[in-house]
């Protein structure tokens, strides 16, 4: 089993930075501002020859349990539960405060073994909060700045006596040395994308079938994208539950701002994306626009439409529909609409497998001479129209990537081609290598004359 260190402390201490600075990248969003941080995140993490989990929790605050914050508090609980060590942080320059030492009361009847972190130590600078550490009882604190990077030899010296052996690596533990499993052995990265409060981090909750993400009725919950891996239908997968995006003239305020970039990230960075709809409020124009990012960036998209239980005519409400994608959503026909109950965990199984299937269609590969010979028929049954008196000629044809699939045409004229007959062509090649519900790509490729001098 994987080692596993908590991070915690009050809100605004450095927590994230220092989860950042431990797996190498920033996964967790920082700012100024307290209480960024809302769900608890796990990252692998590396420092010198020692590797472990490490998990950022919320910022611990007393409050009241039914509130938001209290629910974030009892997150950070189930993340301190689940680790083997916990790095409890302290601001070394703001000193213990009276909220430090509740929360120090609280770990202590956790049972967890702990180390105390005194972030915001530039220059190894000595200060009062250090020595105020010291009488929390959990011994000496370890000045670190996480922002700088400095002192984390001290961090990695106090760690090395806590881990178990098969916590270290043999070869130093140099970044790299680890070899990245074959593409195809890699977890399918799926993110769950959507409008606030349509039950993106219930359904990732029913998927994982625990309480996992923090979830109410209050909107804009979710503020960073949280992986968490999965298996499901024989495959690995790693869950990006998603913040909600909003429309960008609304998008004002700056941690707004970082979650949506955020997201867009985590679409970037995935394979297939399931776009979560309300089904009282289904395909709206900010469910489009987020449908044409993805299209955009090339990802197998599935379509959940949630709450379905509360449709008062199902059959009704899904042709409406299915009509709606057909002219607002045609460059990408054929995209799988799965029904879904989040809240209930109804259909589920169903918008697994077909996450599962437009992942292999995106990955299909079709063979150069059953491409021909689906171009030769296209082009025999509908010529390309000709253009300044001249008809473009298309000659050859192959698949030069997957992932989405993508295709070369090569010929004379190509650039003489409408819009309105590549459309044709891609509408032909979905339904002739059944290719529903994924991104085209055609490129056109000029045939090179041989007889032309290139210096010319």
């Amino acid at each position: 089993m994987t080692f596993r260190v908590a991070i915690v402390g009050r809100p605004n201490v450095g927590k994230s930075t220092l989860f950042n600075r431990l797996v190498g990248r920033r996964t967790a969003l920082v700012d100024d501002t307290p209480g960024l941080t809302r769900d608890r995140r796990e990252g692998k993490a590396l420092l010198g020859d020692i590797q472990f989990t490490a998990i950022d929790t919320a910022g611990l605050e007393d409050t009241p349990i039914k509130s938001l914050s209290g629910r974030m508090r009892d997150q950070t609980g189930q993340g301190v539960d689940d680790a083997d060590l916990v790095l409890f942080v302290l601001d070394g320059r703001a000193g213990v405060t009276p909220l430090d030492r509740h929360f120090a009361s609280w770990l202590r009847r956790r049972g967890k073994p702990i180390l105390v972190v005194a972030n915001k130590c530039e220059s190894g600078a000595t200060l009062p909060g250090i020595a105020e550490a010291s009488a929390l009882g959990f011994g000496e604190p370890i000045p670190v700045s996480a922002e700088h990077g400095e002192g984390l030899s001290d961090l990695h010296a106090a760690l090395r006596s806590r881990v178990p052996e098969d916590a270290i690596l043999a070869s130093g533990g140099k970044d790299g040395d680890e070899e990245l499993p074959p593409v195809e052995e890699r977890p399918i990265r799926l993110a769950v994308v959507g409008r606030p409060n349509v039950g993106k981090s219930t359904l990732v909750n029913q998927l994982l079938k625990e309480e996992r993400l923090l979830t109410g009725p209050e909107p804009g919950i979710t503020r960073d994208a949280i992986e968490i891996p999965w298996e499901a239908q024989g495959r690995q997968f790693v869950l990006i539950d998603t913040a909600g995006l909003r429309r960008r003239a609304r998008i004002d305020e700056r941690l707004e701002q970082l979650s949506t970039g955020d997201t867009i990230r985590a679409v970037r960075e995935a394979q297939a994306v399931v776009l979560v709809l309300d089904s009282e409020m289904a395909l709206e124009k900010q469910d489009l626009a987020i449908a044409r990012l993805v299209i955009e960036e090339g990802r197998a998209l599935v379509i959940a439409v949630n709450k379905w239980d509360l449709v008062a005519d199902p059959n009704a409400a899904m042709k409406e529909l299915r009509n709606k994608l057909s002219y607002s959503l045609a460059q990408i026909g054929g995209v799988t609409v799965v029904p879904i109950s989040a809240l209930h965990g109804r259909k589920l199984d169903a918008l697994t497998r077909a996450v599962v299937d437009s992942v292999n269609i995106w990955n299909k590969r079709v063979p150069t001479p059953a491409l021909n010979r689906w171009l030769q028929g296209a082009t025999e049954a509908h010529p390309p129209p000709i253009v300044r008196g001249r008809r473009p000629a298309l000659r050859f044809a192959r698949q030069v990537a997957s992932r989405p699939p993508t295709f070369a045409l090569f010929g004379n004229k190509l650039v003489s081609l409408p819009d309105e007959y590549l459309r044709y062509l891609t509408n032909s090649l979905r339904e002739t290598f059944e290719l529903p519900g994924v991104v085209i790509r055609i490129e056109l490729r000029p045939s090179e004359n041989p007889y032309v001098d290139k210096k010319k």
